[in-house]
């Protein structure tokens, strides 16, 4: 196996290059080697354009914080390049792809609905939304319709730059934004602290002798001082300004920028023609407070978002694949489905795949927040992100980049923090109507000033349009629902949206389903009957049960190792069984009693076999497979009804299981040998009768019901169709993760309220406290800042409780 100190590094990513690669670019007539073709088509794209510059510049020793592509090149075709799409656009299947893009300069809710409107006015654009917290946009497309390139050139005709989502530089675009605030707030203050000088020998007499000539002269330094603050420092506010108006509506920035520019504008003429008031002191200090305040809320977020450290970071960069030779240490983006990998003990699956090994322990808390490791045997699925435990491990990949589960975990948590609750809808609407009401009342107290005293009007003016500015509220919501999300996805609980947040206020019903959920999904086979040939049994069964994916098919398809080849379709009748023709013209049913009592109704089958199989002649076997109900199932029945939440068990199971299941959880009703049909009828009569259902099931029949509820949640175990239908994933094995739900939502949406009430009611009592002039512009600018402020901090005990 070749070591990674002897491999040469791919020129353009500096990842080590795998063997037998001999991939190559032209740079400085010189060919350079690199790891893939992806790799090649940007390399050869960035010195197509003449940016070469770019890999004198990059630092060589820091691989996993060298940017994809220099800043020039952001807006290219090379994003349409599959190889490049790779490392970021997930195949939803049915013509559709998902992207997370990250978006420089937005300040806004403003800019978060520009973007929105103009991608999704673009025709193939099925959504897009953007995290205004984390600066994400997750955009899905058809790419038969419009590629990737003309969205990225959509969002930089708008003023925005879009650039693939890379986990390991979250913190590189915080770091830029902290530079370019503390340069900008690095000379406000310095500006502000020579104005004060010469303002405060003007506000307490110290020079007031002075001459008119003088006084200019000092004016006239305080305006060379002010006017790089405004130009510059101020610069945040001025392009949040352009781009609210560009998107036809008003944000917190519009009466900053009026405020600014028209203190500015006033003093400017008071020096120039020699009389009247200027105002460089406070423009000089009022920008200096504001970006103080923007400087403290991007570390807040910053902090909030580093309690999400993401999973993608933690994934390895090679791999080792087997080959005709040997092994060799491949890149994990160039891993393809079929490839068998080895996985050393300590170390980081790389994909998702089959296992070949008898058996592994492996430690997926990565996923599910559980740290005991887990036992997987031959032929189950193990998933990248998890960490080999014991011996050293063969895989076969089912999935790679961005088709793996972890990627969908993280596709799904970026989603979930992109959906916005009604109740923020309706913030950002009533935001924009706010700040037109503050430009109404902000022109009537300039009036009313001029008229009293037109010496004061416009700073009272001023203060006005500064301290009533409606940052708190607009941070009221994002900032407690990315704290929920955040804190439930380390306890292993993906939320794909947040209208959990919206249900549960009027939750009273939880309906649960049995198997795999009330109990563990674990079967055994603990007795048979059979009325033939055990070993044709045995073949008729696995051969059946090849074709199903039910939790009570595992112990079924192990009966034997040759199971029986049926070359007719082997059907699945939903809420019953499955049934198929051979090659004599045979017909098999194998499933509930219910199902094999169509063709047999007189047969004396015992209810307490749980599946049975049949021809149209006779009864073949019986099977008889337990599962035990899950440890925390009774303590989470009884939180629930102790919130006064009624749990109803609905399941297609025989009568008598079910009984016995609710009488030993102790649940309000139970519903017993119920299709998916029936099912479906219950949930919407529930609904139809005022009632706010969840629903929590995880098998293949309880898609379409998981799709009715208001909330749905299943497990990570579960069907395909269920987790699609699902509205939260629970990774980890414990059912009480349905009472954390609730807990956590309740506690948010208390969160959300303190912090409606508290931004509400500093806008409404400072606005008279401004109005009557009794606060200074600074002071104004503090006072809004520390309100966002408290917002923020107050939204951060969601990740400590």
């Amino acid at each position: 196996m070749s070591s990674m100190a002897n491999q040469q590094q791919c020129f353009h990513c500096l990842q080590p290059i795998p063997r037998g690669v001999t991939l190559s670019v032209c740079y400085q007539d010189e060919q350079q080697a690199v790891c893939c073709a992806g790799c090649q088509a940007v390399a050869e794209t960035i010195i197509e354009h003449g940016l070469s510059a770019y890999y004198k510049h990059r630092d060589p020793d820091q691989p996993q914080q060298t940017p994809i592509l220099p800043d020039e090149l952001n807006d290219l075709d090379v994003y349409d390049h599959p190889d490049v799409q790779k490392e970021f656009v997930r195949d939803l299947g049915a013509e559709q792809q998902q992207a997370a893009l990250t978006v420089s300069n937005i300040t806004c809710s403003a800019c978060a609905w520009l973007i929105e409107r103009e991608l999704q006015n673009t025709a193939g654009v099925e959504r897009a939304v953007v995290n205004l917290s984390s600066q994400r946009l997750q955009v899905t497309w058809d790419p038969g319709q419009v590629a990737m390139s003309e969205l990225i050139k959509r969002l930089a005709a708008i003023g925005y730059q879009a650039l693939p989502f890379q986990a390991n530089q979250q913190e590189q675009q915080f770091g830029r934004q902290r530079k370019g605030l503390i340069r900008r707030l690095g000379l406000a203050g310095l500006a502000t602290m020579q104005v004060m000088m010469l303002a405060f020998a003007l506000y307490f007499g110290v020079v007031s002798d002075l001459d008119e000539t003088t006084r200019q002269y000092i004016w006239s330094v305080s305006l060379i001082f002010a006017t790089p603050v405004i130009l510059y420092s101020a610069q945040p506010f001025y392009m949040g300004t352009l781009r609210a108006l560009q998107a036809r509506t008003l944000n917190m920035d519009v009466p900053v920028s009026i405020a600014l520019l028209g203190a500015y504008s006033a003093s400017v003429y008071a020096v120039f023609k020699g009389s009247g008031e200027v105002y460089f002191e406070s423009i000089s200090m009022f920008t200096f407070f504001l970006l103080s305040g923007r400087y403290l809320e991007l570390l807040a977020k910053e902090k909030a978002l580093r309690f999400a450290t993401n999973r993608l970071t933690l994934m390895p960069q090679l791999a080792t694949r087997e080959t005709q030779d040997g092994t060799e240490s491949v890149a994990v983006k160039q891993l393809q489905v079929g490839d068998i990998i080895r996985v050393n003990p300590g170390d980081t699956i790389a994909a998702d795949g089959e296992l070949l090994s008898q058996a592994a322990w492996v430690d997926e808390s990565l996923l599910s927040g559980e740290s005991v490791p887990n036992h997987k045997q031959q032929g189950q699925l193990v998933v990248a992100g998890s960490i080999n435990q014991q011996q050293a491990i063969r895989i076969r990949v089912t999935a790679a980049a961005q088709q793996t589960v972890l990627a969908g975990i993280v596709a799904m948590q970026d989603s979930a923090l992109a959906d916005k609750p009604k109740v923020q809808q309706v913030i950002d609407k009533v935001a924009s109507y706010f700040v037109s009401a503050i430009l109404v009342v902000a022109t009537l107290t300039f009036f009313v000033w001029w008229w009293i005293d037109p010496e004061h009007a416009l700073w009272v003016t001023l203060a006005v349009l500064v301290a009533t500015c409606p940052c708190a509220l607009s941070l009221a919501a994002p900032t407690a629902i990315t704290g929920t999300i955040h804190r439930l996805n380390q306890r292993g609980i993906l939320l794909k949206g947040s209208q959990v947040l919206e249900s549960v206020k009027s939750l009273d019903i939880v309906c649960f389903d049995k198997t795999g959920t009330l109990t563990e999904g674990k079967f055994t086979l603990s007795e048979r009957k059979d009325f033939i040939s055990s070993e044709q049994v045995s073949q008729l069964v696995a051969g059946m049960e090849a074709f199903s994916e039910h939790p009570l098919a595992i112990p079924l398809k192990q009966l034997t190792a040759t199971p029986r080849r049926f070359s007719n379709p082997v059907n699945n009748v939903l809420g019953y069984g499955l049934q198929v023709e051979d090659d004599d013209g045979q017909v098999y049913r194998l499933g509930s009693e219910a199902f094999i009592r169509q063709w047999h109704p007189q047969a004396p089958l015992d209810r307490d076999f749980t599946v049975i199989l049949a021809n149209q002649q006779q009864v073949l076997a019986c099977f008889k497979i337990e599962d035990k109900v899950r440890q925390d199932a009774k303590a989470t029945i009884s939180q629930l009804k102790q919130r006064g939440v009624k749990t109803l068990l609905v399941s297609g199971d025989s009568q008598q299981r079910v009984e016995q299941t609710a009488t030993e959880l102790e649940l309000d009703a139970h519903y017993g040998e119920f299709k998916p049909d029936d099912k479906l009828s219950l949930i919407k009569e529930l609904q139809q009768k005022g009632h706010t259902v969840w629903m929590v099931g995880d098998g293949l029949n309880d898609g379409p019901v998981l799709a009715q509820a208001h909330l749905s949640m299943t497990f990570a175990g579960a069907s395909d169709l269920a987790k699609t239908a699902a509205d939260v994933v629970i990774l980890s094995d414990r059912l009480s993760c349905v009472s954390e739900i609730l807990t956590s939502a309740h506690k948010s949406r208390s969160i959300m309220r303190q912090n409606f009430s508290w931004a509400v009611l500093y806008n409404i009592s400072i606005l008279p406290v401004a109005a009557l002039g009794l606060i200074a512009p600074w002071v104004a600018a503090l006072g809004m800042s520390l309100s966002s402020l408290l917002v923020i901090a107050n939204s951060l005990r969601l990740y400590r409780e």
